[in-house]
């Protein structure tokens, strides 16, 4: 069976992502790649618990902790402080990571090789997302040709963006539809117990299910966020 890297951050994007890969016959490769963010634990265990839904018998963890270093990101230094959630914010918002998915894929791009893997998955929305610019289809296809550059020749490994041009409720009616782990997910930027129901991530998954009809399986620490969502 050909394999596929899938990026697993254990949210709802890239659960669907990987669903939709194994939709299309291929095997996963899980990879989850920690940073420092502020939900790193919570987000490993819904990591560790998709891939044990799904019966992996492939999944790496990589720690790349240099990106808080590096700083410039309310998703890994609370002194910035993560803005108030705005589903309709149009500019660039502090929870940006800098080129966070440049690494992420360049991480998987290294594993794909070794493993001859033929894809790279992941679950990066532009139309319905926060506005981050390595969320763009252009990103993606610039990437693409890089990795045509700087892999072998016999590597062939294409980047899927499956979810690319959809909105948060088409996401959430395609992960349904395949039956993705769904409620195993965690998009919370703030919380680890219950998600806050405030950030940007939370607002868009709430608008998500609000607009597909469907109830979100997971905790929110007030029901009064899921309800204004919905309305």
């Amino acid at each position: 069976m050909a394999l596929a890297v899938c990026l697993l951050s254990g949210g709802l994007d890239s659960c669907v992502s990987s669903a939709a890969a194994i939709e299309q016959g291929l095997e996963p490769a899980f990879l989850h790649v920690t940073y420092g963010q502020l939900t790193q634990r919570r987000e490993r265990q819904a990591f560790e618990e998709i891939c044990n839904h799904f019966q992996a018998t492939q999944r790496l963890v990589v720690d790349i902790g240099y990106l808080a270093r590096i700083g410039g990101s309310a998703l890994t230094d609370p002194a910035i402080g993560l803005p108030p959630g705005d589903p309709h914010r149009t500019e660039i918002p502090a929870s940006y990571v800098p080129f966070r998915n440049g690494n992420l894929l360049a991480i998987a791009a290294s594993w794909a090789e070794v493993l001859q893997a033929q894809a790279i998955f992941i679950g990066a929305v532009e139309e319905d997302s926060s506005g981050y610019p390595d969320c763009r289809q252009s990103f993606f296809e610039a990437f693409n040709a890089a990795l045509r550059e700087g892999t072998k020749p016999e590597s062939r490994i294409r980047i899927e963006t499956p979810l690319i041009r959809m909105s948060k409720s088409q996401i959430v009616l395609k992960g349904l539809e395949l039956q993705a782990p769904l409620h195993l997910t965690w998009s919370c930027y703030r919380d680890e117990e219950a998600a806050c129901g405030e950030c940007d991530s939370c607002l868009l998954r709430l608008r998500g299910f609000a607009r597909a009809q469907a109830v979100d399986p997971i905790p929110y620490r007030s029901q009064e966020h899921v309800e204004s969502t919905s309305r």
